[in-house]
């Protein structure tokens, strides 16, 4: 199965860039675009939060748009902090499962060879995630329902600290609850974020645990305390998590932006790895 994953587009409403200088709006088709031409196709595609930048009822509609012009397989949305759960439900109630929960966008996937958990971690007014314990529940149960079925969870905000402190402070509040319910279930093999806007590697509890960077602009490193934290333009991109039983599952980043190439190997001579007889 491949699954592909997209993160934090900030949407706008059309005409319109984020934070004055981010073409969001043209970065978030791009990227649509990129997904539509790989080679197989991905079974899904996951758009794990801030979907927009505002939550406006225009930002949603813009998307809306964006994903029926270029995309034709299935789109699995959460939230992120960015969002607006009550224009989203609204909005893209046309997507699989948005409105199947009576509160939350968070439901389960059952068509695939891997069973996909799509948590709301949103906390309204607040730039950090969280998960009630009616959510916590909510998940045990979900989990407990599939024992054997190898499955990935996907959420906005991060359950693993990244070492950038000011965005630390916004990721999933009181991970430990989460990790812990995580443990009670070895199915769980991968789990995906966002939120962080780059490409982040971890673990939690038994499961990788990793974030995508962003499909519109990136984070800056820093591991300084007293950074505030800024953006720039690092390459875009996509994540392809690849599972199959004798391997699990493998990530791939895939850059969305135009570079030049393909040029062809064309070993030298004089090359110590070639094979000789």
């Amino acid at each position: 199965m491949l699954i592909c994953q997209m993160t934090d587009l900030h949407v706008r409403p059309r005409g319109v860039a984020c934070n004055r200088v981010s073409e969001t709006n043209m970065l978030t088709e791009r990227a649509c675009r990129v997904v539509a031409s790989l080679r197989p196709r991905p079974d899904v595609l996951l758009i794990t939060g801030d979907l927009t930048e505002c939550g406006q009822a225009a930002e949603y509609d813009n998307l809306a748009d964006i994903l029926k012009r270029t995309l034709s397989l299935p789109v699995y949305v959460i939230p992120g902090n960015h969002d607006r759960r009550d224009n989203l439900r609204a909005r893209l109630a046309h997507l699989p499962h948005v409105a199947s929960d009576p509160v939350f966008v968070q439901y389960a996937v059952e068509d695939h060879a891997v069973r996909l958990v799509m948590l709301d971690t949103v906390v309204p007014g607040e730039a950090y995630g969280g998960l009630s314990d009616a959510q916590l529940e909510w998940l045990d149960r979900t989990l407990a329902a599939q024992p054997s079925k190898p499955t990935l969870v996907a959420m906005h905000h991060p359950p693993f600290a990244s070492g950038i402190p000011h965005m630390d402070a916004i990721a999933l509040l009181r991970p430990e609850r989460f990790s812990a319910v995580i443990a009670r279930h070895g199915q769980v093999r991968q789990i995906v974020s966002g939120h962080h806007h780059r490409p982040i590697v971890g673990r939690c509890a038994q499961a990788i645990a990793s974030i995508a960077p962003s499909v519109a602009h990136q984070v800056e490193l820093s591991f300084d305390p007293a950074d505030g934290g800024a953006f720039n333009f690092e390459p875009p991109a996509v994540q392809l998590h690849k599972w199959d039983p004798a391997n699990g599952f493998v990530t791939h980043t895939v850059y969305t932006g135009t570079y030049a190439g393909p040029f062809p190997f064309l070993t030298e001579p004089d090359y110590p790895g070639a094979h000789s007889d």
